[in-house]
């Protein structure tokens, strides 16, 4: 299109003599960018892709900013260039992950690689300044792209984030990052981004340097241009904050920076147990570019990035990517009621986490408890956790204030008359459930959902005396509730199809992935979560040492052992669930174990009375600290003597025990999809995001061969473990429970 300029502009000013030169004029409008200059010189680059409700990097658009960049290499009359989303609440999300679906072998991700690389170097070798305008997500890509500017502005709002999340897919950052960030904020900051892929947000990001401004949304474009204009005209540089006496100390010279890399070595052992190659790699990316120079060290995350992408780790965690896109899908949107007020009862560690979730996504809140007092110290746990977000940066105080004000505690049930849907999150008992359902039917509108968090007991059950029966829905949520993602929806044959899409609706408001399943004791992800428990018992019982167990399972990738579980979940509550499950599953299939109970009764109860498994300490923000062994335990499950056994043999049968159940579910019709069944044990009970879900473990281990294990220990230690019929099937035809 032709050149945009505006030399009435409240932002005109003469343009630099000096900068100017005849040229052709700037002109750019493609399908993903456009390019436009004001009357200072200034271009702004506003990349919008119309087919896509956030900007992705992807070949197409890493052809459309070589083409830009053709524009400004060869245009004299420019002077500045600012890169701006089109988009209203995003920069750049990241890289297109279907690209990768492509990649046939490891020299195309290395092509890429280059290719990113070597726009970075155009960028960085313009004769004029270039500022990146960020607002929203600056996710992988899309914060590469920016490293490669002179200048970054973002605003000061809780949606900007910026992060290099790629260590989560099994990746490296392959645009740059792992050379270009650490030269920018440091290496112990680049490698704590790169490491975890946390994100950085505004206030961070301001004091680590990663973003040189801080700006209101409303001023951002404006802002960014006259950063551009005074850069051009030397009139600012720059000001990013100084490195602390002891980052100058670790990281002034080749021998201190080993003992940077040598840290970052053996904490990342230490939390990733060797399970995850990429980790070490960022490590050795960064530790080369920084020792050997920018351009060994672009090749060797060049190398690094076209490896990974093809190792099964990456491969099942982008796997899982798509999974939970699938589960922030709402196929039944259209069928859904809207949520603008949502009620909560009981104000426990449960209730209190439902409301808090709701609240920070703009959703009031009613919380009931037993009485007024109680329901006010559930809303002031939702005030201490924003509390803690707004000292972090994440929120502001107005932000926080915002959140607890839509929190309105009550001991009466009239306030809920309105609400759209209303969760009871209640102890685990069927008679006060179904009081509670009354309790509300009595107040409600007729159109209001009724959902229970319950964790074992059968949906049916708890509506079996329901005016309303087809209204009372499961939603299952994990604690702790702010920090799962995941959230159960359980229908029975009576949820109509407006309550089952409201129901999703909702969990999806509160920032979930939902996966829906079908009534059952137990569900999907408790009941298959009860029988691993239950045969870390049978283990305990026969004799097993319980720290070996938990450590071997660690290894296995779970993020803690059963043990430490049951210690967290507590041991009382555990027994409970094992009470109700036990009603209704076979006992010639499943050796129930009762050692939880036993346990309860001699009050070990794990975290909360600081007495279980192991003994705890009060942490910081109320959290227990884990300290030794409670031998205790071995007085009154399976006595003293305790025999280390080989960890595989650990793993296997606990590991198989549940993937053996996920199966069955799956067989039954509990489970719709195998996707399912892999989002609900990653992201609801911690099952190894690397091996991508039961039935992606399968699928990788091969039906075949996780039969004849099955067979296998069933030989040795009971029918328990006989291969499910879907199971035996799949072996049988050589089948995969996923096509891809």
């Amino acid at each position: 299109m032709p050149v945009s300029t505006n030399p009435t502009s409240p932002e005109s000013a003469p343009a630099d003599p000096a900068s100017s030169a005849p040229s052709e004029p700037a002109r750019l409008d493609t399908d993903l960018l456009t390019l436009a200059v004001d009357g200072n010189g200034i271009a702004t680059i506003t990349l919008d892709d119309p087919d896509a409700s956030v900007n992705k990097i992807s070949s197409e658009t890493l052809a459309a900013f070589s083409e830009v960049l053709d524009v400004l290499e060869r245009n004299g009359s420019v002077t500045g260039a600012v890169f701006i989303s089109g988009k209203d609440d995003s920069f750049i999300a990241g890289a297109d992950l279907d690209m990768l679906q492509t990649f046939e072998m490891p020299a195309d991700a290395r092509m890429i690689s280059r290719r990113a690389h070597r726009l970075l170097e155009r960028m960085q070798n313009l004769s004029i300044p270039t500022v990146a305008a960020i607002h929203g997500p600056a996710m992988g890509g899309g914060l590469e792209l920016t490293l490669g500017c002179d200048y970054r502005i973002a605003t000061d709002d809780d949606a900007t984030k910026l992060a290099l999340p790629e260590v989560k897919l099994g990746l490296l950052p392959g645009g740059g990052g792992t050379q270009y960030l650490p030269r920018l904020v440091g290496v112990q900051q680049a490698l704590a981004l790169m490491l975890t892929g946390k994100n950085a947000y505004p206030g961070k990001a301001k004091r680590i340097g990663l973003v040189d401004a801080l700006i209101h949304p409303a001023g951002l474009a404006r802002a960014a241009r006259e950063a551009a204009r005074k850069l051009a005209r030397r009139e600012m540089t720059p000001d990013r904050p100084s490195p602390s006496l002891g980052e100058r100390l670790l990281e002034s010279n080749t021998v201190s920076r080993r003992l940077v890399y040598q840290q970052a070595r053996e904490r990342t052992r230490n939390r990733t147990r060797g399970n995850y190659p990429a980790p070490p790699r960022i490590i050795d990316c960064v530790q080369t570019g920084m020792e050997q120079g920018l351009d060994a060290g672009l090749d060797a995350e060049t190398q690094g990035f076209g490896d990974l992408v093809f190792t099964p780790e990456s491969r099942a965690l982008v796997s899982l990517f798509f999974a939970k896109q699938t589960g922030d899908d709402n196929p039944d949107a259209d069928r859904a009621r809207s949520l603008d007020r949502l009620g909560v009862v009981g104000g426990g560690l449960m209730g209190g986490g439902i409301a808090e979730v709701s609240a920070r996504n703009g959703v009031d809140v009613v919380l009931k408890d037993q009485t007024l007092a109680l329901a006010a110290e559930a809303r002031k746990l939702v005030w201490k956790s924003a509390s803690k977000d707004a000292t972090k940066g994440i929120l502001s105080e107005f932000e926080r204030d915002q959140i607890v004000e839509r929190v309105v505690p009550t001991d009466d049930y009239a306030p809920f008359r309105p609400c759209d849907v209303v969760i009871e999150a209640v102890p685990e008992d069927l008679d006060l459930k179904r009081q509670i359902v009354a309790d509300l039917e009595a107040v409600v509108r007729e159109e209001t959902v009724v959902a229970s968090n319950t964790s074992s007991i059968p949906i049916t059950d708890i509506a079996a005396e329901a005016e309303h029966p087809e209204r009372v829905v499961g939603m299952h949520y994990f604690s702790p509730v702010p920090q799962m993602p995941l959230c159960e929806i359980i229908v029975t044959d009576a949820t109509t199809p407006e309550v089952r899409a409201t129901a999703v609706a909702a969990a999806q408001r509160q920032g979930k992935t939902v996966i829906v399943v079908n009534d059952g004791p137990g569900f999907y992800t408790t009941r298959i979560l009860a029988i691993f428990m239950n045969e870390a018992l049978l283990l305990l019982e026969e004799g097993a040492d319980a720290e070996a167990v938990d450590e071997a399972m660690m290894d296995f990738g779970f993020p803690m052992g059963p043990y430490e579980l049951f210690d967290l979940v507590g041991i009382d509550v555990a027994a409970k669930i094992t009470e109700v499950m036990s009603r209704y599953l076979d006992p010639d299939r499943i050796e129930i174990s009762d050692s939880a109970a036993t346990l309860a009764e001699a009050d070990l109860l794990g975290q909360k009375n600081e007495r279980g498994f192991y003994h705890y300490a009060a942490g910081e923000a109320g959290e227990k600290d884990k300290q030794d062994f409670n031998a205790d335990v071995y007085r009154h499950v399976g006595g003293r003597s305790r025999t280390s056994l080989p960890r595989p043999a650990v793993q296997e049968r606990l590991a198989l025990m549940m993937v053996n159940e996920a199966v069955r579910c799956l067989e039954e019709g509990v489970l719709q999809t195998p996707t399912d069944g892999d989002l609900g044990a990653v992201f609801g009970l911690g099952f190894p995001p690397f091996r991508g879900g039961p039935f992606r473990y399968v699928d990788a281990e091969g039906p075949a061969a996780v039969r004849a294990r099955l067979e296998r220990l069933a030989r040795e230690h009971g029918s328990r473990f006989a291969p499910c019929d879907l199971l035996v099937e799949h072996a049988d035809a050589d089948g995969r429970f996923h096509a891809d």
